[in-house]
């Protein structure tokens, strides 16, 4: 399962992604917000990245202005790894290199073409492993805590 999230500034790209995800018969929950009304990204970058961490959900779809602020406040949470990303290769790149679990976008940087080209990549790019779960290792011990 996918779960959404986003706020005002990202609303319209997530409605293009739900939409998305319905006509290709993907699960998703989506935790709002539900209009362009004017909310706070960190409540849903929470829900979303606690689903994702705790494992009721496998990837996660954050959208706000810019992207930036949601993916921050869901990089809080232990084991999430949240990136923005605006383009094609770095969609790619976040799944393949840095096993991203977590989709960020901005309603103000991109257009819902560009989010739906995104969440495919996104969702059907695997992570290559091999030298880069090295990596992924390194970020879990500087989440416990650990200097390297």
């Amino acid at each position: 399962m996918v779960v959404l999230g986003a706020d005002h500034g990202g609303f319209c790209l997530k409605e293009a992604v739900k939409a998305y995800l319905e006509k290709n018969s993907i699960p998703y929950h989506d935790y709002g917000c539900y209009s362009e009304e004017s909310v706070d990204y960190a409540l849903f970058a929470s829900k979303v990245a606690y689903d994702v961490a705790e494992g009721r959900a496998e990837k996660g779809i954050l959208c706000c202005g810019t992207g930036i602020g949601i993916s921050i406040a869901a990089n809080k949470v232990k084991g999430i790894r949240a990136a923005v990303c605006t383009n094609e290769f770095c969609a790619e790149a976040t799944r393949r290199h840095n096993d991203a679990n977590i989709l960020c976008m901005g309603g103000r940087v991109i257009d819902e073409e560009m989010a739906v080209k995104l969440t495919r990549i996104f969702l059907e790019t695997p992570f290559d492993g091999g030298r880069h779960a090295r990596r992924i290792a390194q970020i879990k011990e500087i989440e416990d805590g650990e200097k390297l």
